[in-house]
């Protein structure tokens, strides 16, 4: 029951004088009207019989359950703990466990599937737990494991299990789910429980660096004496005063690894070797060698502030200065003189909120990369089927895209013309897939005549632009969609020419898209250095050359210079071996992404 219903034997028999029972009865007395009273003494056995008493003790109890807990995933909930846990003084093992990218659960799969991760968390913990050992639900994806009693050796392999067993676990309805839980654990001794629990949840943080894992404290100190691997976060500390550094060091030092630096020069030394692996930078704003916004400078022109947060720490406390590090990316401002739990807080907060981010963003990353890759292999299919009726080698489409992707590459890095983002760029690669998916609609016998083709052949060959634009226009529900609409252009518009020499229709210049023009230098390109059944292959060299020359019809002057320019890394990239080598290599430099694409892309996606 909570506190206002609950009162001492003493008080209740107190409000049970109180009450009294009164009879009073009419009477007429040597013929004169009279009112009889009689009063009684109320006590709980008047009230209640036996019965009573069991039915009403029976619905408190339940009443008391519902307080208690959580409707959910049914463990206790945080109303639990403020009442009941808050003031515990016997000895526990307390842990912290929080789900690994729940947010993403929930964004993806939808309200339900959270629900369903829940439940089946909390249904593995119950399991290995005691009748008196408390669940509680601190947070929307954060549980609160206390275990009265528990050695410190059986608590640590207990807390192992439960990780162990949650990330095995397959979520109902969702079974291609895997879920995992980062877990900080701590031996309580007595004291305020809620030190306890947050010293529990900062190791819950150093295990996300890694997620999956159980981190305690024992395993922290084991990690102070090279035991074992440390897994603690780490902060770079930038100050040009010792004294300053040692200050922050020692207040940090417990649950941090710290790296230190006494000028801006050698904090961007720190960070060009380390990268992402340092969790926070502590930047002091007057330095004699490159001050702190000239370091902030450095972090936003290459992309480092978007990872690791920066907290200045300055005794310039004009409003003109703290807005001047907010602009250039500073996530906190820290005023000297400063108190120590102060710091220590804005740490430990600031790292948090960008683990999750990290978290969420590898997440995403994760997600692009499998629907990147989806796409990719649906369009191999189809236009492996072409490839297929025209007798050419499923190498064909590789060779295209990576073509394209150089030019466009190299097309973005050399004129703000054509300018594409990197997820538009991405678009006309993947598309360009299809460019010949209309030749699905020609003859067998046109399509791989080993002579020359007459001029009906010819005309009728040429409409295979026609028709891959028609398949795709007739893609009602997707006509908006940007990859459609690349698909679209690049497919009927392939086989124009700059000079207005092409077909189907005539365009000229820049009447033709960027991204046909892209794909039709490629196509042209990989005709003339591949094997067909009516030409042996030309050599790079000999290809390049005949492209340049006009042999093969008019393109842009400045694709042209582009595919003079980068004809060695298409040689490379043509070279390096099988479809397999292709795939390999895609995918390896898709995970060499910085986090601003992943964004980009992302939000194409989400579009």
């Amino acid at each position: 029951m909570c506190a206002q219903n609950r009162m001492t034997g003493e008080q209740a028999e107190k409000r049970m004088e109180l009450l009294k029972e009164m009879f009073a009865r009419y009477a007429e007395i040597d013929g004169g009207p009279y009112i009889m009273e009689m009063m009684k003494q109320l006590n709980e056995d008047t009230l209640l019989d036996s019965d009573d008493c069991e039915k009403l003790m029976g619905r408190l109890t339940i009443y008391n359950e519902k307080l208690y807990r959580d409707a959910l995933t049914g463990a206790y909930n945080r109303r639990f703990y403020e009442d009941e846990v808050r003031g515990m003084k016997e000895r526990a093992g307390v842990a912290v466990i929080d789900l690994d990218d729940f947010k993403l659960y929930n964004d993806t799969y939808g309200h339900h599937a959270g629900d369903m991760v829940l439940e089946t968390v909390a249904d593995i913990i119950r399991n290995f737990i005691r009748k008196s050992d408390m669940l509680i639900r601190y947070g929307g994806d954060e549980f609160l494991l206390i275990l009265p009693g528990i050695r410190p050796d059986a608590f640590s392999s207990k807390l192992q299990l439960i990780q162990e067993r949650i990330h095995a676990a397959s979520v109902p309805g969702y079974h291609h789910l895997q879920i995992s839980v980062s877990i900080g654990g701590v031996m309580f001794d007595g004291g305020d429980i809620s030190e306890a629990l947050s010293r529990a949840d900062t190791l819950m943080y150093q295990a996300k660096v890694q997620k999956n894992m159980v981190v305690t404290e024992w395993d922290a100190r084991k990690a102070d004496e090279g035991v074992i691997r440390d897994t603690r976060q780490q902060i770079l500390i930038v100050d040009d005063s010792e004294m300053n550094r040692a200050i922050l060091a020692e207040i940090l030092r417990k649950d941090y690894r710290i790296l230190e630096a006494e000028n801006g020069e050698e904090c961007i030394r720190i960070l060009e070797q380390y990268g992402t692996d340092i969790s926070l930078v502590l930047l002091d704003l007057v330095m004699l060698k490159m001050d702190g916004f000239e370091v902030l400078s450095v972090m936003n022109r290459r992309q480092w502030i978007e990872d690791i947060p920066v907290i200045m720490i300055s005794s310039e406390d004009s409003s003109q200065f703290i807005q001047k590090a907010y602009e250039y990316g500073a996530s906190d401002y820290i005023a000297r003189p400063f108190d120590a739990r102060v710091v220590y807080q804005r740490v430990f907060n600031t790292i948090k909120l960008y683990a999750k981010q990290r978290r969420l963003l590898n997440l995403v990353t994760a997600q692009v990369y499998e629907k990147e890759r989806s796409n990719r292999i649906m369009l191999a299919i189809l236009s492996q089927i072409v490839e297929f009726r025209n007798g050419e080698s499923g190498l064909h489409v590789i060779h295209i895209n990576v073509v394209t992707e150089l030019l466009l590459e190299h097309l973005m890095s050399r004129s703000d013309r054509y300018y594409m983002s990197w997820a538009e760029q991405q678009l006309v690669v993947t598309a360009s897939a299809l460019h010949d998916i209309g030749k699905i609609g020609i003859d067998e016998k046109i399509l791989n005549k080993p002579g020359s083709l007459t001029k009906e052949e010819f005309e009728i060959m040429k409409t295979h632009t026609l028709i891959g634009a028609s398949m795709l226009e007739r893609m009602k529900v997707y006509q908006d969609e940007a990859m459609v609409q690349i698909a679209h252009d690049i497919c009927r518009w392939h086989h124009e020419r700059y000079d207005g020499k092409g077909y189907p229709d005539g365009l000229r210049g820049d009447e033709i898209p960027i991204s046909a023009q892209v794909v039709a230098l490629a196509d042209v390109y990989d005709a003339l250095t591949s094997e067909r059944v009516y030409k042996k292959a030309y050599t790079h060299e000999e290809a390049i050359q005949m492209i340049l020359n006009g042999e093969c019809g008019a393109f842009n002057p400045v694709l042209l210079q582009c595919l003079e320019e980068v004809q060695d890394r298409i040689k490379r990239e043509i070279e390096a071996g099988s479809e397999e080598d292709f795939m390999e290599r895609m995918e390896s430099e898709e995970t060499e992404l910085t986090s601003t694409q992943v964004r980009k892309l992302t939000a194409q996606i989400q579009t």
